[in-house]
């Protein structure tokens, strides 16, 4: 199998390449190649452990440019799609380049998986494209009720998508998954900053009243997912991946602290984000039942080495700080 990875230079891009590369996903993976703007949040030193495979191939391109795009997926059997802008407070300030990213460049990436006869295209979502929910859990047939930009943007990339499958027959599988948390991340992400103002003796920003509430999920059982849905999900069918494990942004915080031996006074209170989503929760009884997914990583048990990993690769993650 030839994968074509778009984004994968990026957070979960890049460890779902490491995965593949280093077998912890399924087997059968003939080569790798990576395409990737390299953007703000794009690194070539998160696929550096990789870097020297035989089986991996990298290109930088813009997956708004179809020439580019088309060029480079030439050969390919499948798709897996991550490339995206993702940051909730960068699309309040500018939403344009979220909606030129993440629905024209679907739409491009789409149009060439079409023309190269792509067996199986993978795009890669997230939970909150559903909105906010009070209680209970979103399934897949729940109504797409965005409301940030780039919950905009991903919902409607998710129904360009869809439609490629419905119209013209090609495979799209779509998954939807909660809150990432790993190595690499970028650090304005909200833990990778958290870890690093304490490394720093900065106080942390803790959005409005901190009952913000979030599923978090490791990146590593993320990737597993994805890799299922590639290898045995169904054309047309939606998977939520989700980490089973519910917490505020306060309980977040909390835990955090102690795995930095801080107290409470290292909290700084802010204004609440525009549109804040309340609470996001996905069932993942579909991708349980049809494909044997469940996570195996909680987040207070992976903290502490997480913890550890942004100690000791300061020379990572200083420069993405710019401080």
């Amino acid at each position: 199998m030839k994968i074509f990875v778009t984004g994968g230079a990026g957070f979960i891009g890049s460890n779902y390449v490491r995965g593949l590369l280093g077998g912890m996903w399924g087997p059968g993976t003939d080569s790798v190649t990576v395409f990737d703007a390299l953007t703000y949040a794009g690194n070539l030193e998160n696929l550096a452990p990789v870097s020297t495979s035989p089986r991996f191939k990298f290109v930088r391109g813009d997956i708004r440019n179809p020439s580019e795009v088309r060029d480079a997926m030439k050969g390919h059997d499948c798709v897996v799609h991550f490339a995206a802008e993702s940051h909730v407070d960068r699309s309040i300030d500018s939403a344009s380049i979220f909606m030129e990213t993440n629905v024209l460049g679907t739409q491009v990436l789409l149009e060439a998986a079409l023309a190269e006869s792509i067996s199986a295209f993978v795009h890669v979502s997230t939970d909150e494209v559903y909105g906010s929910i009070e209680s209970g859990s979103w399934d897949e047939e729940c109504p797409l009720l965005p409301n940030s930009p780039y919950a905009a943007s991903k919902a409607s990339s998710d129904l360009v998508a869809r439609a490629y499958w419905r119209t013209y027959g090609l495979d799209v599988r779509i998954t939807r998954c909660s809150n990432n948390f790993g190595p690499y991340q970028y650090p304005e992400k909200v833990i990778p900053l958290f870890v690093t103002n304490l490394m720093d003796g900065r106080q942390v920003p803790l959005y409005g009243d901190g009952m913000n509430v979030r599923d978090w999920l490791h990146v590593d059982d993320h990737c597993r997912g994805i890799d299922l849905v590639l290898r045995s999900g169904r054309a047309g069918d939606i998977y939520n991946i989700g980490g089973g494990t519910e917490l505020t942004n306060k309980a977040l915080t909390e835990l955090i602290l102690r795995a930095m031996d801080c107290g409470p006074e290292m909290i700084r209170p802010v204004n609440d984000r525009k549109g804040h989503d309340r609470r996001y929760s996905v069932d993942w009884t579909k991708i349980n039942a049809r494909l044997g997914y469940s996570p195996k990583e909680s987040l207070a048990g992976s903290l502490p080495s997480l913890v550890k990993w942004y100690q000791s690769n300061e020379a990572w993650w200083r420069p993405l700080r710019g401080n």
